[in-house]
């Protein structure tokens, strides 16, 4: 076979799998069938509801999906047993707020590492990879493929990270609006529905997902717990703490909320001097080869040329 025909071959088979999908993306002129309305309405109640949901669930091809989503779902739980750390992927992904299942996180991670193999290999066409060793020509794409699979769980890194220093940021702020609201005659969960509706922070799409949960049925206590658990916070866990031990003891809430606004804000000021002083010495080398290199040039260089001209 030709090269030609081979790129011919695979860009026909893109250009069907990719005129397939459409197809199927288009929408279905019958009416929905009863057990289609009714199973949104019962996953609750009905394991059937939620198997039958999860059957025909498919993202993001349809077609495509139904046909490979066994195999990928395979391969995905081999794939995430094999590199372990289950539970620090799912603390991650709360933490970055993504509603995903650790599962979809594993899919994607092994989709980029198919996507990294595929790129080590095309690299192998390459003059300069070609002509390299055999060992070297075997270890590209492997390399490819885990370079690809770490970029994935090092983005998820990153928007943690990101996300939980917004929640830190934001965290005196909330808790002085928390304390004005108390103070203003309102309840707890009046001032939780007060500040998640007028705030769009992170901190404030969690209390109102705390709010959320205790109009469910669960105890404002238990709400609360459970998202210390969720972002695991050192700030936000002691000042959750101390709002429940006052909830238990009938302790002002409006003294507390304003002490641990006071505490977090006195810990980000300290927070602020550490990483001054960590960055001390990283600042001395602008000033060490740039600016005196230039200072002493400037003040030496009229001298050198005066003296040039003078003889």
């Amino acid at each position: 076979m030709s090269t030609a025909t081979a790129w011919a071959v695979l860009s026909g088979t893109g250009l069907g799998l990719g005129l397939w999908s459409l197809v199927s993306l288009s929408p279905r002129l019958r009416s929905p069938r009863l057990v289609d309305r009714v199973a949104p309405y019962v996953l609750d109640v009905s394991p059937q509801a939620r198997e039958f949901l999860r059957r025909h669930s498919v993202d993001p091809l349809p077609v495509l999906g139904s046909l490979l989503t066994p195999l990928i779902g395979a391969v995905a739980g081999a794939f995430s047993r094999a590199i372990g750390g289950t539970d620090v992927v799912a603390q991650r992904l709360q933490q970055s707020g993504l509603r995903k299942s650790v599962e979809q996180f594993r899919t994607e991670q092994l989709a980029w590492a198919l996507v990294g193999f595929a790129a080590g290999a095309g690299s192998l066409f390459l003059p300069v990879v070609h002509a390299a060793p055999a060992s070297v020509q075997i270890a590209v794409p492997a390399v490819a493929a885990g370079a690809g699979a770490w970029a994935r769980d090092w983005m998820l890194q990153r928007s943690a990270r990101l996300r939980l220093s917004r929640i830190n940021s934001e965290l005196p702020t909330v808790l002085e609006f928390l304390t004005l609201s108390l103070s203003a005659g309102e309840g707890i969960l009046d001032s939780l529905r007060r500040i998640s509706t007028a705030s769009s922070g992170e901190l404030a799409r969690e209390f109102s997902r705390v709010f959320a949960d205790v109009h469910s049925g669960v105890p404002l206590a238990d709400a609360l717990g459970d998202l210390s658990r969720r972002i695991r916070l050192a700030p936000l866990t002691r000042a959750l703490e101390q709002v429940m031990g006052a909830l238990e003891r009938g302790s002002p809430l409006g003294e507390v909320l304003r002490a641990q606004a006071q505490d977090s804000r006195d810990e980000t000021k300290r927070r602020l001097l550490e990483i001054a002083g960590k960055k001390e010495v990283a600042m001395m080398i602008p000033l060490v080869f740039l600016i005196l290199p230039l200072t002493v040039i400037f003040a030496i260089f009229p001298g050198i040329f005066v003296l040039q001209s003078g003889f």
